[in-house]
């Protein structure tokens, strides 16, 4: 090795030691002054010592030629310093003069041009005017455009002329390793603050921690240029090195957002509920905070996808990327622990804000084409098991309100003459929909869990129906089992008719109402609701969303209808409880008779039984349930004749008698709806039902033998 051009003989040369595997075992400190005493002894041992301890680990033989030279260049780098050091002194009394200062950094008129004059006439070399005035200036550096420009336009020179500074002095050397030293960190400065830079500020950066904006910092452009001129930038270490920067500037911001939240983390005190103990507006503002550490997270990153657009850093430099990778690991992790602090207790307004923001940023990053993130933000990932807790407490609350201990307003009736248990529990419901709306809207897939927990609600809303009017139903259960004629059948029948005409009472008349707006009003409006989400699914929508709603649908109108049924059975066991009412006796009791008054007459006590029973129904059935069941009760009426007449087709005898019986039945049912509904009933409630148009079938075919007849056909 080559020790050339030493300042003096106080100068040393320190020679490292490595082992065959590269590890450094110390370090050998030759004193220059030492060797010039005895150049004749050039072999000569020396201790090695390990730094900072300066323990001494070995001895180490060197052979050193110490050799001076006459070359005309010494002139210029060895020897006497007294012209550096005069121009050093005029230097400092130039910025003095000047106001040299961090923001007044450039010397003008008559003190730059006797700098000039100066070096020129001593010698004093362009590279250490350049090195001397920036080892000043990098003592009040600022990271703003002005200086990092004025640093480049100095040290530019320098380098380029000199290559890699083997046509320095020692001294210029020792300057320009300090001055790059300064200039890293200067340049360290700018890129882990290129948000916070601010060129009117005395120190270059915000006073104040704000939001970031989208317009590239001024001080970016000439801090690139000056780590272009240092590194080689496109050597891997270079560009890593300078990636490293845009890291810490991320993780530096992120923590400055994440302090708005601290207070919340590691401070939740959990209560016996899975909630926690703080107050609801201290818990509602805790989540809005949260919602807005997501939107300024989101924005940092928004901001970073605009100045890397302006293309003032280097193309390998993603800056979008690289920032996203840290807010979004370090925006999970805390998201993560506030959950853990503060669970949600279900989809309310501050929580499905929460949500709505986390989902955004998730889906603002596949937008935005930002890579996929190991740890990063997954707001499914991060609420999935809330969800399903929300979902399963909320059915169980649900249920809970089904109990027969729960149901209220067993005596009162709604407009709909409904009672308004019912009503009570699907505006739960829809409740309940309208929550889950934010949740399902982006995660369809629970969609499938939600109905079937609604499902299992309608289904105890029905069984708690049947509960609360069992009174009313058991009398109808007969009905509703298969006939087995048997002694006891027949004793039933006869304690049965012992106990008088059954009456529909009108809590029966609440739950026929009650079941037909459940079928028409309010399970369609929840089916429609699941109908709707099923838009969201992927690949056109999943066609299984519904079923489970729709089983209870199928399973409320069986038992509606079975209901119904058991009305009219009981019913027309009434027209057959007295020999008077009952219609295949005034048949059989009319056969011979030829008068129309005489049958009509005959007729009459069955027709005032119809009547009161059709008065009574008004008076406790919602419009459409009245109609249904009146036309069920004409139909069955109209089957006992047709199956008298099915039983005696060859005897035509009867068919007389037949046709004033339909006709009067068919007055009665027709004229007492249209009384009792006026213009609410329809043309088609009129018209006579599928029993009555088969007994006039029948009867026609003896009308060609009646031509003269009165008789109504």
């Amino acid at each position: 090795m080559v020790f050339s051009f030493p300042d003096s003989m106080g100068d040393d040369l320190i020679v490292e030691v490595h082992d065959s595997k590269g590890k450094n075992l110390g370090r050998v400190v030759v004193q220059l002054a030492i060797i010039a005493e005895d150049v004749s002894n050039k072999v000569r041992w020396w201790s090695i010592f390990r730094e900072p301890e300066h323990e001494l680990v070995g001895r180490i033989q060197l052979y050193v030629n110490y050799l001076t030279t006459a070359d005309e260049s010494s002139s210029l780098k060895c020897g006497s310093v007294a012209e550096t050091v005069a121009y050093d002194i005029v230097l400092e009394v130039a910025m003095k003069a000047e106001r040299f200062q961090q923001r007044n950094l450039l010397l003008h008129g008559p003190w730059k041009w006797l700098l000039t004059e100066f070096a020129s006439y001593y010698g004093v070399s362009d590279a250490y005017t350049r090195l001397r005035y920036l080892s000043y200036i990098m003592d009040v550096a600022t990271p703003t455009a002005d200086c990092l420009t004025l640093v480049h336009d100095l040290l530019a020179p320098v380098l380029l002329k000199n290559g890699v500074t083997k046509a320095l002095s020692h001294q210029e050397n020792r300057i320009l390793g300090e001055v790059e030293e300064q200039i890293e960190v200067i340049l360290a400065t700018v890129f882990e603050n290129y948000k916070s830079l601010d060129e009117s500020s005395p120190s270059g950066l915000v006073e104040v921690f704000r939001p970031s904006t989208g317009t590239a910092a001024a001080a970016l452009v000439p801090a690139v240029n000056l780590y272009k001129l240092l590194h080689d930038i496109l050597s891997p270490e270079a560009q890593l090195k300078l990636c490293s920067y845009f890291q810490v500037a991320a993780k530096k911001r992120s923590r400055r957002h994440l302090a708005e939240t601290d207070e919340f983390i590691g401070n939740g005190t959990a209560s016996t509920n899975g909630g926690t103990t703080m107050e609801a507006l201290t818990l509602t503002t805790a989540y809005e905070k949260m919602k807005t550490l997501c939107l300024n997270i989101r924005n940092e990153i928004f901001t970073d996808i605009e100045i890397h657009d302006q293309h003032v850093l280097p193309s390998f430099v993603d800056l979008s990327n690289i920032s996203a990778s840290i807010y979004s690991v370090e925006l999970s992790k805390r998201l993560r622990e506030f959950l853990i602090a503060f669970p949600p207790s279900g989809p309310t307004p501050h929580v499905a804000e929460l949500v709505i923001a986390t989902a955004d940023f998730q889906k603002d990053l596949i937008n935005w084409n930002m890579s996929h993130v190991k740890d990063g933000v997954d707001a499914k990932e991060l609420f999935h098991l809330y969800i399903i807790f929300w979902i399963q407490d909320k059915r169980l609350q649900l249920l809970d309100s089904c109990k027969l201990d729960k149901v209220k307003w067993s005596g009162v009736r709604t407009q709909h003459m409904t009672t308004p248990f019912v009503d009570g529990m699907y505006d739960l419901l829809r409740e309940t929909l309208n929550e889950y709306e934010v949740i399902i809207c982006r995660w369809p897939e629970y969609t499938a869990v939600l109905e079937n927990a609604i499902a299992d609600v309608e289904k105890a809303v029905i069984e708690a129906l049947e509960r609360q009017y069992g009174d009313v139903l058991t009398p109808l259960k007969d009905a509703l089992a298969p006939k087995k004629f048997g002694i006891k059948y027949v004793q039933k029948l006869a304690s049965r008719s012992n106990a008088g005409p059954y009456t529909v009472p009108d809590e029966l008349g609440v739950l026929l109402n009650t079941m037909k707006r459940l079928l028409d009003v309010l399970l369609p409006k929840v089916e429609v609701q699941f109908k709707s989400w099923a838009s969201y699914m992927p690949d056109g929508g999943n066609t299984s969303v519904g079923e489970h709603l729709n089983e209870v649908m199928v399973s409320l109108r069986s038992k509606f209808r079975n209901y119904m049924q058991a009305v009219i059975e009981k019913l027309v066991e009434n027209s057959r409880a007295q020999s008077t009412t009952k219609l295949k006796k005034i048949i059989q009791d009319t056969r011979d008779v030829m008068v129309e008054s005489d049958i009509r007459n005959r007729m009459q006590p069955l027709k005032d039984q119809l009547i009161e029973t059709i008065n009574h129904l008004h008076t406790i059935l919602e419009v459409h349930v009245f109609v249904s069941l009146c036309r069920c009760f004409w139909d069955r009426m109209g089957q006992d004749v047709l199956n008298f007449l099915e039983d005696r087709k060859e005897n035509r005898s009867w068919y007389k008698s037949a046709r004033v019986t339909v006709a009067i039945l068919d007055d009665t049912f027709a004229s007492q709806m249209q009384q009792l509904l006026g213009n609410a009933l329809q043309t088609k409630d009129l018209e006579p039902p599928r029993s009555i148009m088969e007994v006039r079938s029948v009867l026609c075919k003896d009308a060609s033998t009646h031509k003269d007849s009165n008789f109504y056909y």
